[in-house]
């Protein structure tokens, strides 16, 4: 094998876990994301419990007020009628009386029942609690991992690329500029190994030329298919 193909080989393998860790990179973020997005749902399940038990705690507090205001009214109705000396007035005021208290047995029953909503959506708020804490840890679990490979990825990115600027001092400069093309345009495989008389890049058989000047290893051959640049299997 040529030093020259040697070279771009190793150089290739260099750019290649670039390329990698890289793109591994790039996808960070998305799963930074994903990460965080977990936490949406037991959020808005949270709002929503909080909400429903306000909802229903005002529901009592309404109750409360009219049930007190009836009370009121009870009390201002019975003294006028304890004041009354009329009869009809004082029937009257009797009836009024009676459904005022009707009205606040039907407001304590309400009250009642609304008191057992607010136990049922305060145990919900609880268990919503429960449920975004919990989340939260693995949350946060997934995003110390995410930074870690982030920081790990970073410093491999480094030494690799150190590794590389040292390697490419020593390939010939009448090769570079093609390896280098051909590391953009054929997604990260310049150099391609030519086995049983093809292309390990495009899979196709390259002319009888072709494969006798690879194995001969005197001169740097491209396939006429893809143009990478061709090597043989040691």
């Amino acid at each position: 094998m040529l030093d020259v193909i040697r070279g771009l080989l190793i150089l290739q393998d260099r750019d290649k876990r670039l390329l990698t860790l890289r793109k591994e990179l790039a996808k960070l973020p998305q799963e930074e994301a994903r990460a965080k997005a977990k936490l949406d749902g037991d959020t808005a399940a949270l709002k929503k419990a909080h909400d429903e038990l306000k909802a229903v705690e005002l529901k009592v507090k309404k109750i409360e007020m009219d049930a007190e205001t009836r009370r009121t009214t009870v009390k201002r109705l019975q003294t006028q009628q304890f004041e009354t000396k009329k009869n009809d007035e004082y029937n009257a005021l009797g009836h009024e009386v009676v459904r005022y208290k009707k009205e606040i047995d039907e407001l304590e029953t309400r009250e009642l029942e609304a008191m057992e909503e607010i136990d049922i959506f305060r145990k919900r708020q609880t268990d919503a609690e429960a449920q975004l804490t919990k989340t939260k840890g693995f949350v946060e679990g997934d995003l110390a991992s995410i930074k870690q490979r982030h920081v790990k990825m970073e410093e491999q990115v480094k030494e690799v690329a150190a590794e590389r600027e040292k390697l490419v001092l020593d390939v010939s400069e009448d090769y570079l500029p093609l390896y280098e093309k051909l590391m953009i345009s054929k997604d990260g495989m310049a150099i391609a190994t030519l086995k049983d008389g093809k292309c390990t890049g495009c899979h196709m058989k390259v002319i009888a030329s072709t494969g006798i000047a690879v194995q001969s290893g005197k001169e740097v051959t491209q396939c006429e298919n893809c143009g990478r640049i061709l090597s043989i299997d040691e």
